[in-house]
């Protein structure tokens, strides 16, 4: 160490399941957490309501609702236009993450790999994006700049590569992934303890993200109740999901040991389970409800996205990942690729559409009078009771596999949150069932994959799941905290995820400005208790 020690030391672990954290705990897998829990606090954390995919993360090192920071997915509504953007290439989150504050206090801090981030102008300290992250929107970045070049040469890139959405159907192909799943968490460890080491530190804050690919790839190898489990892979590469969090408690345990006796958070943002639901069917399902309109040409552009898409899985497994690849490179560039489609639906004779937010929570945007370009829909009265026909309508629905409704809850988004920007978001949030797993063209020959939805108003609506991830998110997740002051208890009740930037900088002395959430009081008064020798934050 050729500094002072950490300060605070936050480590993530990008989409992993909290049951299965605090089964592998219980059991030992994770000796390192296990180590941590026996001496801290551990307790669950509540998700972002009805926006848990890419709401998640902005509203983590925010402190604010999507409401207030603007995002809910990657491919968002453009307000007043009928016209979707990529938001990565806009204005993206629209509030501060949490270490701007800490080193606009004078504050020395290192940010390394939090998914959805930018790169900081400014910084008082050391920040890395996309050395190795599931959602590689701008790939690597660092500041200092030169940290980028460093970090190439003595590490080389994520062995997993930049995206983990890729076709695998033998034993060697998932043998691969997970290895190279698990030399991405060592390597991340070594250079996390390199940095780390230098000491200095107020805050040093890494996320290992391997955790988040081995779920949406690999759950129906862990998941012995998934239509897709294949035992004969299984058995010959073990549990994936558990390997690949164990070499995470691995590398966890190598910087804990850099670290000395400091204040420690280990969490995790949000879960993982079994893929679910049918928005492949939220499109159909509403026109024939007669609430969206086709335009004229869908149904040809449909047929060609189909064949397009056939073409795709019948080219050889190399070349497919090599159009793959030079699809996501072209995007991430924006050259060579034509704009973000529109919503295919006609304005004109829509009352509502469908909006892009994950799959396991479906976005309705209400076609207002007033706010959209060619609005249909009156709002107050008539809108709050077209929506309350709506939610009625949706709820109707029966899963042919389960015999259950498709759609486990309908919610207005005005009624969870409130901000400037509440516009931005979906007026209406589709939560799906989630009794049953969905399989996939793409795996087990298709097993599960086909759903039939029916009720009296839609007649009988089915499709097809070719989407080849196993594994879908969950709200709410897992933390522990540990160190001087800290005593080993549980929390009772879970506690806010917007609570959780303004609980990192109160432990450093800051108050985080204009948040939505509340420092965590049992880590709040933990900290009081202990003498500081740091420098008071410059006022």
């Amino acid at each position: 160490m050729t500094g002072p020690p950490t300060r605070l030391l936050l480590l993530g672990i990008d989409a992993a399941s909290p049951t299965l954290l605090e089964e592998w705990i219980d059991d030992g897998t994770m000796p390192n957490l296990r180590a941590l829990t026996e001496r801290g606090l551990a307790g669950a954390t509540l998700g972002v309501e009805g926006f848990f995919v890419g709401s998640t993360w902005p509203s983590l090192y925010t402190g604010t609702s999507p409401a207030r920071h603007g995002v809910h997915y990657l491919l968002q509504i453009v307000p007043g236009t009928y016209r979707l953007q990529h938001v990565a290439h806009a204005e993206f989150v629209r509030r501060p993450p949490f270490w701007r504050e800490l080193s606009r206090m004078g504050q020395r801090v290192a940010v390394l790999d939090v998914p959805l981030t930018r790169l900081e102008p400014e910084l008082n300290g050391v920040q890395v994006v996309e050395w190795g992250g599931h959602d590689a929107l701008y790939g690597l970045h660092t500041s200092p700049p030169e940290l980028a070049a460093q970090l190439r040469v003595r590490f080389g890139t994520h062995p997993a590569g930049p995206s983990c959405d890729r076709e695998r159907r033998s034993v060697e192909d998932f043998r691969a992934f997970v290895e190279a799943l698990e030399a991405g968490a060592r390597r991340k460890g070594e250079w996390t303890c390199e940095l780390l080491a230098r000491g200095g530190w107020d805050l040093f804050m890494q996320v290992f993200t391997e955790a988040h690919c081995a779920g949406h790839q690999c759950w129906h190898l862990h998941d012995a109740a998934h239509p897709a489990h294949d035992p004969a892979t299984s058995a010959a590469l073990g549990d994936p999901l558990r390997r690949v969090y164990r070499a995470i408690d691995a590398a966890i345990g190598d910087v804990l040991a850099i670290a000395g006796d400091t204040h420690v958070i280990v969490f995790t943002a949000h879960g993982m389970r079994h893929w679910y639901g049918a928005q492949f069917l939220l499109h159909e399902i509403l026109v024939r409800l007669g609430v969206t309109a086709r335009t004229a040409e869908e149904p040809s552009g449909s047929r060609l996205r189909e064949a397009a898409a056939g073409a795709m899985r019948r080219l050889p497994a190399p070349l497919r990942a090599h159009a793959r690849a030079l699809s996501d490179r072209l995007s991430r560039s924006g050259r060579g690729v034509a704009p973000a489609p529109a919503i295919a639906m006609d304005a004109a004779r829509s009352r509502c559409f469908p909006l892009n937010n994950g799959l396991a929570v479906g976005g309705i945007r209400l076609n207002l009078i007033g706010r959209e370009p060619g609005g249909t829909l009156a709002a107050g009265p008539r809108a709050a009771a077209f929506c309350d026909q709506l939610e009625e309508d949706l709820l109707a629905i029966v899963d042919e596999r389960t015999g259950s409704a498709l759609v486990r809850r309908v919610l207005r988004t005005a009624d969870l949150y409130e901000g400037e920007l509440l516009d931005h978001l979906p007026d209406l949030l589709v939560e799906w069932s989630d009794e049953t797993p969905t399989g996939s063209t793409a795996l087990a020959g298709g097993i599960g994959a086909r759903v039939r939805a029916r009720s009296p108003k839609i007649g009988v609506v089915e499709g097809t799941n070719g989407y080849g991830r196993s594994g879908e998110h969950r709200a709410g997740g897992w933390f522990v905290a540990a160190g001087p002051g800290i005593e080993r208890t549980r929390l009772d009740a879970g506690v806010s995820l917007l609570d959780l930037a303004p609980t990192f900088t109160g432990m450093l002395g800051v108050r985080l400005p204009d948040c939505d959430g509340r420092p965590i009081p049992e880590l709040m008064r933990a900290v009081a208790t202990v003498p500081s020798s740091a420098p008071a934050a410059a006022p």
